[in-house]
């Protein structure tokens, strides 16, 4: 699989998002899922301490076990749902990624991501303690989650000339979901940030399971959690004429999905959740579409 970069990390360019690890699957089916990924390429790991209140970072280090060399591991702190402590406070970060560390039986972290913005603490104080870390040897890469342009900017001018600094951002990222193009990824390429998109499914809206006008299947967008906001009639409408788009030209949905974000040349790897381990083959075969300026066009059309 094509590799992208993260600051010095090389990463798949099809990533396995973790949250549904310790929540929708147990230490065996996770194994099952893990063990898919690598075998099809996918290196790149995104969890955190909140997913499965820390059983996301636990089930996926014992699936590593014997396989660390492999994989590129990136997790977050500081969410304010995290039980193992909210916000972005120098303290809290010592503590939080010695959690991580042994939950995920390694004794390092590839990229280690601020959750989201934290107003109560100076970034700069962030980053001084994030830059402690790379020192010690146990971060590669520092990243952050949910910032916006204004906040990156802030973290740029905090970040001192030989200090660690954001290789990454990570914020929500589909054909559903287009907010980063107001800013965000123009930002990522002025500063020579990697951008990665999370939610790239829009939830599964864009897997071609949900359809219009058929019954609608077991799933995220019909469990608890308000996923089921995106089955409007019309975002139902908009996926058929994806469909017959895609499949107009020889392709699935899927693939559309995942290489349409992939021919934003800011976007590092596309991290794409999997509950089975066909789902993330699946996904690891569908980022070989080279879209080209006439196609995005149409997307573009078709989304108006």
């Amino acid at each position: 699989m094509q590799q992208r970069r993260i600051g010095t990390l090389e990463v798949s360019v099809v990533g396995l998002g973790c949250n549904n690890f310790g929540r929708r699957l147990d230490a065996a089916s996770t194994a099952h899922v893990v063990h898919a990924a690598l075998d099809s390429g996918v290196c790149f790991f995104d969890t955190a301490d909140l997913y499965g209140d820390g059983a996301s970072e636990e089930y996926l280090g014992r699936a590593l076990r014997g396989r660390r060399a492999d994989a590129v591991i990136a997790t977050k702190f500081g969410h304010q749902r995290s039980t193992f402590g909210k916000g972005a406070r120098p303290e809290h970060i010592r503590t939080a990624l010695e959690g991580s560390l042994k939950r995920l039986g390694t004794d390092y972290v590839d990229l280690y991501q601020v959750h989201q913005p934290d107003p109560d603490t100076p970034i700069a104080d962030t980053l001084a303690a994030l830059d402690d870390t790379v020192r010690a040897g146990k971060v590669r890469e520092v990243g952050c989650s949910n910032f916006s342009v204004v906040q990156l900017r802030e973290a740029e001018a905090a970040a001192g000339p030989h200090a660690a600094h954001f290789a990454s951002v990570q914020n929500e990222y589909s054909l559903f979901e287009r907010a980063p193009e107001q800013g965000v990824l123009a930002e990522c390429k002025r500063a020579g940030l990697a951008f990665l998109p999370y939610f790239p499914l829009a939830s599964g809206l864009l897997t071609g399971k949900y359809r219009q006008h058929q019954p609608i299947p077991s799933g995220r967008l019909s469990g608890p959690g308000g996923y089921d906001r995106l089955l409007t009639d019309e975002n139902l409408a908009t996926v058929e004429r994806l469909i017959e788009f895609a499949e107009g030209k020889g392709h699935s949905l899927l693939e559309l999905a995942i290489s349409w974000l992939l021919a934003h040349d800011v976007v590092a790897s596309v991290i794409a959740g999997a509950t089975r381990p066909e789902q993330v083959r699946a996904n690891a075969n569908a980022a070989g579409w080279q879209l080209s300026r006439a196609e995005l066009t149409e997307v573009d059309a078709i989304l108006k």
